[in-house]
């Protein structure tokens, strides 16, 4: 266990997991009776493969593949990284998870895995940081770039992202290389965790767990946001922030508690009088 409390890949039950994709199976076997249409998508992203990981792999593969490198290249890369690290496929299942229990808008499990870039891209991220830690920075580099072509979040392969995430609609996420993000964050659209000036070094943020991050927000430098602390929409972070606390503003500032254990779960983005939920 880390600083931030996180737990190296999130290790999970694996009969969980096998529970969680048959759930998903039956979810896109009754979404192809009532949406035939869909039937070779659904069908070539989900009811194909034996595993919850085998699926991870193939989107991976056929979201990220380009001129520049073949489906079948990055399919065999990630079968490969999902083989040597189950954790990979651990910590897929609790961002899938955390998906589903914070966004109103997903209804079914199987939805972030075909329809929501945010989820996707945190995926290919995951494979990316593995590649890193293999030693193969170039690829884990390609990984980076194409995952911002095609989904628009760019988080560098370095950068270290805790379990149980959700980057909600997902356009224009940054993540720099030395930020740190624990387990069961959220964070809404064009949120940058990034450095200032040109410094080498440790330079980006450390987002403690079950923080939540509203739309808009840039966190920047090497500080730290304490657990279950709450950034409102808009806001320029630039300065350490206790935990359990409320934030908000140009430049931020506390204006009151969280308002609850863990505002990643809530997701209220209202402030009252005090500033808490």
């Amino acid at each position: 266990m880390d600083e931030l409390g996180q737990m190296p890949g999130g290790a999970r039950d694996p009969q969980a997991q096998l529970a969680l994709w048959a759930r998903i199976r039956s979810e896109a076997a009754e979404a192809v009776r009532t949406e035939p249409l869909l039937g070779a998508l659904i069908h070539a992203g989900l009811l194909h493969h034996a595993t919850f990981a085998a699926a991870l792999g193939y989107r991976f593969s056929l979201k990220l593949a380009s001129g520049e490198m073949s489906e079948q290249i990055l399919r065999e890369i990630a079968d490969d990284a999902h083989a040597r690290e189950p954790a990979l496929a651990a910590a897929a299942q609790a961002d899938l998870e955390a998906v589903y229990a914070r966004d109103p808008a997903c209804h079914r499990l199987m939805q972030p895995m075909l329809f929501f870039k945010g989820y996707q891209a945190l995926q290919a991220y995951r494979i990316g940081h593995w590649l890193w830690d293999q030693g193969r920075r170039d690829m884990a580099y390609f990984v980076q770039m194409r995952c911002s072509e095609v989904f628009g979040v760019d988080i560098h392969p370095a950068a270290r992202m805790g379990t149980g995430v959700m980057i909600d609609h997902a356009h224009s996420i940054v993540i720099g290389e030395t930020a740190v993000v624990g387990n069961d964050v959220s964070m809404l659209h064009s949120v940058t965790l990034g450095g200032t000036g040109k410094e080498d070094g440790d330079r980006h943020p450390k987002i403690g767990n079950g923080v939540m991050i509203g739309a808009g927000a840039k966190v920047l430098g090497n500080i730290h946001v304490g657990h279950s602390s709450r950034i409102a929409a808009g806001s320029v972070v630039l300065m350490d922030i206790p935990p359990c606390k409320t934030v908000a503003g140009v430049p931020a500032r506390i204006v009151g508690d969280a308002g609850c254990e863990k505002p990643s779960d809530m997701m209220n983005q209202i402030l009252g009088v005090d500033g808490t939920a």
